[in-house]
């Protein structure tokens, strides 16, 4: 039976990478969006135009009741066998300056959307004794980055439930883990990092692809890491 991968924030650099890279090897890929379904759509088109399976579904990860009805009418059919938590979003500021709204609309997508989207899929991976989820950080919330207080407590409070999930489901056959990307090389990086400072920052002197990041995902996806959970792994270059 063809396993089903979830991946939240699909259609973004990272996250279309990421599922054409699981339905390029068999996956049938639920490719998650919410603002932008239109882009989900195009990426669940990709994946079907390369030979693979793949579909595009929209609902509001910081919604429980919704994020609950839709996946709960999905795992009717059976577990959602990979989950890819890989929404999230910016609002910086310096701390002193960072609004409430800026605060609480950053912890509510990546924070409590982790949760929402999580918790509903959990039950149906345990009864099939296998599951993994990934999820996708940054390295903010590994070392932090000015202007980013929001986002880093949002990617560090991650890596804590991440290692305390990856505890509890441990015996069951569900890995938990975490990975953490620097510099990727996506629309918004690209406006944020030029490449003097890109080659100040990262020892490797460039960016990361979101192919490299989809590379690390799938395999944390697959059958050969079932020995690997609980890890927050650092996709940066040698940032940290």
């Amino acid at each position: 039976m063809t396993r089903r991968a979830l991946v939240t924030g699909g259609s973004g650099a990272i996250g279309a990478a990421i599922c054409k890279r699981l339905g390029a090897g068999g996956l049938e890929v639920l490719v998650h969006g919410h603002r932008n379904a239109q882009g989900a759509q195009a990426v669940a088109d990709a994946i079907v135009a390369a030979g693979g399976a793949a579909r595009a579904l929209a609902f509001d990860v910081t919604d429980g009741a919704q994020a609950e009805a839709v996946l709960g009418q999905l795992v009717e059919a059976g577990p959602i066998d990979v989950l890819v938590n890989n929404a999230g979003l910016h609002d910086d500021a310096p701390f002193p300056g960072m609004g409430r709204s800026q605060w609480e609309r950053v912890i509510d997508v990546s924070l409590n959307g982790f949760y929402n989207v999580t918790r509903p899929l959990v039950m149906p991976m345990v009864r099939a004794r296998w599951g993994r989820i990934v999820s996708v950080t940054s390295i903010s919330g590994q070392i932090g980055n000015r202007g980013q207080a929001n986002y880093a407590a949002a990617k560090g409070a991650i890596h804590a439930a991440t290692k305390t999930l990856a505890l509890e489901l441990a015996s069951r056959g569900v890995t938990v883990n975490a990975v953490a990307p620097g510099i990727i090389a996506t629309p918004m990086s690209e406006a944020a990092f030029d490449r003097a400072a890109i080659e100040r920052l990262v020892p490797m002197q460039r960016a990361g692809t979101p192919g490299e990041v989809a590379e690390l995902v799938a395999f944390l996806a697959s059958d050969q890491a079932c020995y690997i959970t609980g890890q927050v792994i650092g996709i940066n270059g040698g940032m940290a």
